[in-house]
């Protein structure tokens, strides 16, 4: 019986995944933060490889040495019903809702709107663009079967090699000495919790426990079918795409904090990368750019239908296909794209502050319990708690004006003066280990009794 992977196999893996991970957000956000944070820049990264790379490498990694057969079957060892909210809401937010239509809209503004004519009506094109985009990606979608060569072995090593080209002139030609770089406000201070927080932007721990049922499924197709083989090539293919995926954001972080050299601070990641391009490479910057970001959201949005339609049929079994509700996610993707990139981030921050800390215990609380045996009390207590508190952290990433609207402003406010990181975006730590602690001494107590009994 087969139980590992050929070197080539294993390569294809880890590229897919790599494809699947590596969007819209894996460029934009890196790029913005090392802009801003300048000579901290070393600092942020810390952070942000810590939510961007290593626990989307644990998520993958929970899945894997779990052998759990996708989220779905992970999450319910909390509890079947937390389960099946939390795998919708995470496949919801990562798909049609949120991380779909950004990487639709995301190459339309940072690339296929500037080679517009002028006068072109701007919701008209994006109309075109998306309705495009979102029938070829549904096009590779049907056809989960060739996912490992659509993306592992097409568009991740042509998008690798064109990506490359302009790192490599950003890098070797810098435009500014990150050293002498004063760092924005926001990583002046706290860098690494400013880094931190922005990995969260790339969504990519909620989507390495969403993609884990694509790879644990390539590699059944691929002859493994023992379950410790298969959660031993999971977990190799989810480090080595992780890897792959942090050299990359240093890389980009580097480049968009040389942009300081020729280019005033910017609003957005886009802008900063359109710089880079625009500098290195004049006119013909604007279509290499496009190119890049293009074949970056293709092959995501191409991943996160096909994960999301799986994911939805296992959920579901007998209720709808697969192909039903694929072509059901690109067309709410579709209309999603068309309200723009700055609504689809504005009504997502909110969301990732409630999901993130969630995804987190989750991975962490798996991996502990299948090393060391944690008691279902335990976990349900530390996921209670963190469920309660990342919904303040909802609330607190709303708009000032809609809290303020429906009476909320204060509440926030003493929170903040109250609850320990709750300002920084972290206010779920403190709850969740009261949970631990909670849970600690209601175990402690169920202990004792049934020794007395």
């Amino acid at each position: 019986m087969k139980t590992t992977l050929t070197y080539g196999e294993t390569l294809s893996i880890t590229s897919m995944l790599f494809g699947l991970f590596f969007g819209a957000g894996n460029l934009i956000f890196p790029a913005f933060m090392g802009q801003q944070a300048g000579s901290n820049i070393w600092y942020a990264l810390i952070g942000f490889l810590i939510t961007g790379v290593g626990m989307p490498m644990l998520a993958v990694a929970a899945l894997g040495i779990t052998g759990s057969s996708g989220l779905l079957n992970l999450s319910q060892r909390v509890g079947r019903r937390f389960g099946l909210l939390f795998t919708c809401a995470l496949y919801l937010t990562i798909g049609p809702f949120f991380a779909s239509p950004r990487c639709v809209t995301v190459p339309f503004e940072i690339g296929a709107k500037a080679l517009l004519p002028p006068g072109t009506s701007e919701p008209l094109a994006l109309l075109l663009f998306s309705l495009l985009f979102v029938a070829a990606a549904l096009w590779f979608s049907l056809r989960p079967g060739k996912i490992l060569v659509w993306t592992g072995k097409i568009l991740t090593p042509l998008f690798l090699a064109v990506l490359g080209i302009l790192l490599a002139a950003a890098l070797t030609d810098p435009a500014a000495s990150i050293a002498s770089l004063p760092p924005a406000p926001a990583y002046a201070n706290t860098p690494i919790l400013q880094g931190f927080l922005d990995g969260y932007n790339t969504m990519d721990t909620l989507a390495g426990l969403a993609f884990g049922i694509i790879v644990v499924d390539v590699i059944r197709k691929l002859g493994i079918e023992e379950s410790g083989a298969v959660a031993r090539n999971t977990v190799k293919a989810g480090i080595f795409s992780c890897l792959l995926m942090g050299v990359i954001y240093v890389f980009v972080a580097m480049a968009g904090a040389g942009s300081r050299g020729y280019a005033p601070l910017s609003g957005n990641g886009g802008a900063v990368l359109a710089s880079i391009s625009s500098h290195y490479f004049s006119d013909a910057g604007a279509a290499l750019l496009a190119f890049i970001v293009l074949l970056a959201c293709l092959k995501t949005v191409i991943g996160l239908i096909t994960s999301c339609s799986e994911a939805f049929v296992k959920m579901f079994p007998d209720k709808f296909s697969y192909n039903q509700l694929a072509v059901t996610f690109a067309v709410v993707t579709f209309l999603i794209a068309n309200i723009g990139l700055s609504a689809i981030i504005q009504f997502s921050i909110p969301v990732l502050m409630m999901l993130y800390p969630i995804a987190i215990l989750l991975t962490l609380t798996s991996l502990i319990g299948h090393i060391c045996g944690l008691d279902r009390l335990l976990i349900r207590s530390i996921m209670a708690a963190t469920v309660l508190s990342s919904v303040f952290d909802f609330l607190k990433a709303l708009p000032p004006d809609w809290l303020t609207a429906v009476g909320l402003d204060g509440l926030i406010l003493r929170l903040t003066e109250s609850l320990p990181f709750f300002a920084q975006g972290f206010g779920w730590i403190c709850p969740s280990l009261l949970g631990l602690a909670v849970g600690t001494v209601l175990k402690y107590s169920r202990t004792k009794h049934s020794r007395q009994a």
